[in-house]
C-alpha cells in the first residue's frame, strides 16, 4: 500500500486512532493516502484540513464536479494514477452523466482539453491549472486577467488556484511514498460540505 511502514486502523492508538475515526469510510476503510501519514498523525490532520476546506466546503462557488475535474487533470499531468482513479470516480458520481464524464476522462488522458465537453471559461481554468503544475515560475498576471474576463470572480480564481496547488501536493505525497489503491474504496469523499469538521468519507 506504501513504500514506508503504515499503521492499520486495527492497530492505531491515541491521536492516530481518533483521526482514523474521523476519516473512515464504510466498514472502517481508511484511504491509503491518509494511512501513509500514520507515523506522523499531525501531518494527516493538516492534509485533511486542507483537502476538506479546498475541495469540500460550502463556501466554494465553483461546482464541485468541476473542482474534481481540475484535480483529475492535475493528477494526470503528474502521472498520479492513484488520484486520477479516486477523483474520477468522485467526479463521475457528482456529474451524474456517464457519457460526459467519460468524454472528460478521454480528453484528460489525451492531454487535449480543447476536446473536453467544457465551456471556454472552464477550459481556460484547466489551462491555468496546467501552467501552474508544469511551469509555476512562468505564471503571469495575464491568465488571471483572462479568467476575470471569462466571468470568474477573484474568489473563484483563488478556488482554482487552491485546488491546483492541493492536488500537486497530494500527487507528490502519493508518488513519493508509493501509495497504491489496493484496499481502497474509490470515489469516497467527505461530502458534508456544511461542516468543515466532518471528515467522514461516504
Amino acid at each position: 500500500m506504501a513504500w514506508i511502514k503504515t499503521i492499520p486502523f486495527s492497530e492505531a492508538t491515541g491521536k492516530l486512532k481518533t483521526l482514523y475515526g474521523r476519516v473512515t469510510g464504510p466498514n472502517g476503510n481508511v484511504d491509503n493516502i491518509m494511512m501513509a501519514h500514520s507515523l506522523r498523525p499531525h501531518s494527516m490532520e493538516g492534509h485533511m484540513a486542507i483537502y476538506k476546506n479546498v475541495l469540500h466546503h460550502s463556501g466554494n462557488s465553483i461546482p464541485k464536479w468541476f473542482l474534481e475535474t481540475l484535480g483529475v487533470w492535475v493528477s494526470r499531468l503528474n502521472d498520479c494514477d492513484y488520484c486520477v482513479d479516486h477523483h474520477f470516480s468522485g467526479l463521475k458520481r457528482l456529474l451524474s452523466d456517464d457519457a460526459r464524464a467519460n468524454a472528460l476522462r478521454s480528453a484528460i488522458e489525451a492531454r487535449n482539453i480543447a476536446d473536453a465537453p467544457l465551456d471556454a471559461g472552464q477550459k481556460l481554468a484547466m489551462d491555468y491549472a496546467r501552467q501552474l503544475t508544469r511551469d509555476p515560475g512562468g505564471m503571469t498576471q495575464g491568465i488571471v486577467i483572462e479568467l476575470r474576463e471569462q466571468g470568474y470572480s477573484d474568489g473563484e480564481i483563488l478556488e482554482i488556484n487552491q485546488v491546483t496547488a492541493y492536488f500537486n501536493y497530494a500527487n507528490r505525497t502519493v508518488l513519493g511514498l508509493g501509495c497504491s489503491t489496493k484496499g481502497d474504496v474509490l470515489g469516497l469523499s467527505p461530502n458534508n460540505s456544511e461542516n468543515p469538521e466532518d471528515w467522514g468519507h461516504s
